[in-house]
């Protein structure tokens, strides 16, 4: 991996041993912004812990005490993590249960406690507790020396505030019960559970519930009595509890933490320890919620103000009340921790703003810029743009738009919500492509409906009709586009954008396209369509066009000859929008599987066998990240990938029953996929590898044949089945590749 230009650092606080790749100048500034909050009493003290690839900026500042003695903060000060306690502990207990399958996700947690039940809970799942989509309200008093049980029971006499589901609202209590469930399924309390599974695994020996040497300990609030909370629990609740509850009463140091951390980059080892699985680390942190709401993982946040302005989408983390935090940013190998005891010696300390700023400066800090492949370049999609025109190109026009739940601006306002309300133009109706307005139903015949919230028409495209009507577009100046596409060819929403950019065109109407980045990129890969077009083959393009929605409905209105009045709204960017992380914008899942980067990098290889008798991992967690089927050696299947040589993959043997598709309830013996260099990466070199491999070993149980509906070329088709080394495959897709890249020039609107 590059590295950066090194520089020997001597701060006021921390003499680091070698060079650093951290920008002195930048470390300054944090030194700066922190001080100037302890000088306006926003915070007594800190410690920060920035690292990256390894190596470490470290610091203290200020006080770890004023009251009722002053102390100076010290690096191996001991803090009250508060709400970090529901990642570190909480959630880290619950994944290692389920791991070794003494809970499921999906139960009841009745099934569980069954005191939990009543008043509408009894289907609120394990899930949900994790994802604070409970509808449970955020917090409960709880009389001081309350035991588990009567904890429990009063949990069971809440009453949910929403459907489960249907919201995410933060809740303790969610995280009370999950330290309950505990308790109950292993049989010892959290804190116990905790010390041995992962807290001793890990080594980290200053972490745990009740501390047994509080004057190495922050304090937090002055009490009634005018005594301050010193190595006793600041949260209420908890201290009611005793002190050891699922929300709350952990206590750590920058030290520990940072092995933690480190736990989590290496996905679930440390130093050769291994606490969690590779598997359960990733369902961590990738997106559990549902579609449509705020992202978060199991426990962790990942829509989150804690990365700051600079490091990318794809990173978590999470906050404690008494002025913990911590961010993740796998993409670059570090992380940012703060510890702060903001609230001594009363509440009235702050700390968000400074959070922001400082996990801001830390991405400076390391240059994060110039992280090969992680580089982060701001982006304004179309919608951006538009609303910073002030919907000039729109304006005195009726609107027709085309959009799902990827229509949304930099804040995730909805791009139907913008133009309902934008002056000088009006929405009249709305048009949704396959998965509906919302990207989140995963079957054919998706009926008209009504947008509850604007009262719009909502014509669906993937049911009777697949093109507007000449009715629909009565009355209407301007069909408006506004979908994120994924960058490959078999991906319905350009079969959706062509439809009605034709129509359009028949119809004499204005057709204006919202662009938003290629999430994969530029390259241009795989062969070019040679079989007659499809929905699921627009147009005669490379399975990976590297071209963004604007750039090919110019070439589709060109080449089609469609004639339509078209208008793109070009991204506000410096260069070519690729690769979504670089952007800084939110990642909304496209589709119901399409739910990270990482599934969109494999798409355009794995998807091409979908049609094949295989599971693409539909029904799964992770939907095109692995591939299986019950007749597959998954050991023979590594040695002969292996075997390619692919640069930027790796393969690890795997199985899973998908719940739903292809072999659904089926145990499925394969492959889990890791792209370690998506710049080297290239997809279609591993699905035609993995079909020829696949109908090689398996023949007739695989069924090759089908590859042709998205493969698109029977030259390429036939290669595969005869056993063509993938050297030659790719040199039947050049010339197709050269000329698509002739005829593509005159219509790129970005520089590459």
């Amino acid at each position: 991996m590059l590295r950066f230009l090194l520089f020997l650092l001597l701060s006021a606080g921390t003499l680091l041993a070698a060079p650093v790749p951290f920008s002195k100048d930048v470390l300054a500034e944090i030194d700066r912004a922190i001080l100037g909050a302890i000088d306006h009493k926003q915070i007594p003290g800190c410690v920060i812990w920035l690292e990256h690839q390894g190596e470490v900026y470290k610091k203290a500042y200020g006080s770890r005490a004023l009251l009722p003695a002053p102390e100076a903060m010290t690096e191996d000060t001991r803090f009250d993590a508060a709400s970090l306690t529901k990642v570190i502990a909480t959630t880290s207990a619950i994944m290692k249960l389920e791991e070794g399958g003494k809970l499921a996700f999906d139960k009841p947690v009745s099934d569980y406690l069954p005191a939990f039940a009543g008043s509408g809970k009894e289907n609120v799942t394990v899930r949900q507790l994790l994802t604070h989509t409970s509808a449970l309200r955020p917090g409960m008093a709880v009389p001081p020396g309350t035991t588990s049980t009567g904890v429990l029971e009063l949990i069971g006499r809440e009453k949910l505030q929403s459907t489960p589901g249907s919201q995410v609202r933060y809740s303790d209590i969610n995280f009370i019960l999950l330290g309950l469930l505990v308790e109950k399924v292993s049989g010892e309390s959290l804190a116990t559970f905790c010390q041995r599974e992962i807290f001793g695994p890990l080594g980290m020996n200053q972490t745990g519930f009740l501390p047994q040497e509080p004057g190495i300990t922050a304090p937090t609030t002055i009490q009634p009595d005018g005594s301050v909370l010193r190595g006793v629990v600041h949260d209420p609740t908890s201290r009611a509890m005793g002190g050891v509850a699922g929300h709350a009463g952990l206590f750590l140091t920058a030290g520990d933490l940072a092995k933690f951390a480190r736990m989590m980059l290496g996905e679930g080892e440390l130093e050769g320890v291994r606490v969690l699985s590779r598997e359960t680390v990733r369902r961590m942190v990738s997106v559990q919620t549902p579609p449509g709401l705020l992202r978060r993982g199991f426990g962790w946040e990942i829509d989150s103000s804690l990365r700051g302005e600079r490091f990318p989408i794809g990173g978590y983390g999470h906050t404690g009340w008494t002025g913990t935090s911590l961010w993740i940013d796998p993409a670059s190998e570090s992380f940012l921790i703060i510890l702060a005891n903001r609230n001594h010696p009363t509440e009235d300390g702050r700390i968000s703003v400074l959070r922001r700023e400082v996990a801001t400066l830390a991405a400076r800090a390391i240059n994060l810029q110039t992280l090969p492949g992680n580089s982060l370049s701001p982006v304004l999609t179309g919608i951006d743009v538009l609303e910073e025109e002030k919907f000039e190109s729109l304006k005195g026009l009726k609107i027709g738009l085309i959009t799902n739940a990827t229509g949304m601006d930099r804040n995730r306002v909805s791009t139907i919500d913008i133009l309902h309300a934008a002056p000088n133009l009006k929405l009249v109706s709305l048009f949704s492509p396959e998965h509906g307005i919302r990207a989140d139903l995963d079957r054919d015949g998706i009926a008209d409906t009504t947008d509850p919230k604007t009262k719009l028409p909502i014509n669906s495209l993937y049911g009777k009709n697949r093109t507007p009507t000449a009715d629909q577009l009565r009355g209407i100046d301007a069909l408006v586009f506004d979908i994120q596409d994924i960058g490959c060819r078999f991906y319905t929403y350009i079969s959706t954008m062509a439809n009605c950019m034709e129509a359009a065109a028949k119809a004499k109407v204005k057709f204006i396209v919202l662009d938003r980045p290629n999430p994969i990129g530029p390259l241009v890969e795989g062969p070019s369509l040679s079989q007659e077009r499809s929905f699921i083959a627009a147009h005669d393009i490379p399975v990976r066009h590297g071209m963004t929605v604007g750039e090919l409905a110019q070439l589709i209105n060109s080449e089609r000859k469609f004639g339509a009045d078209l208008k793109i709204i070009r991204c506000g960017t410096d260069g070519f929008p690729g690769w979504f992380d670089r952007s800084g914008l939110p990642w909304q899942n496209p589709s119901p599987n399409m739910r990270t980067l990482a599934a969109a990098t494999l798409y355009p290889g794995i998807g091409l066998l979908e049609f094949c008798k295989v599971s693409v991992g539909r029904g799964t967690d992770t939907p095109f990240e692995l591939l299986g089927a019950p007749y597959i050696d998954e050991s023979a299947l590594i040695t002969q990938l292996n075997h390619l040589g692919l640069p930027g993959v790796t393969f690890t043997p795997i199985r899973f029953t998908p719940t739903s598709s292809v072999f659904a309830n089926t145990e499925c013996r394969g492959v889990r996929f890791l792209v370690t260099d998506r710049e080297a990466f290239r997809p279609i070199d591993l699905g035609a590898g993995l079909a020829s491999i696949l109908h090689r070993l398996h023949g007739a149980k695989f069924d090759v044949e089908k590859m042709i509906t998205l493969v698109g070329n029977q030259e390429t088709l036939n290669g595969v089945r005869n056993g063509m080394p993938l050297v030659d495959l790719k040199a039947l897709w050049q010339s197709g590749i050269t000329g698509f890249e002739k005829r593509r020039a005159p219509f790129l609107l970005y520089p590459r």
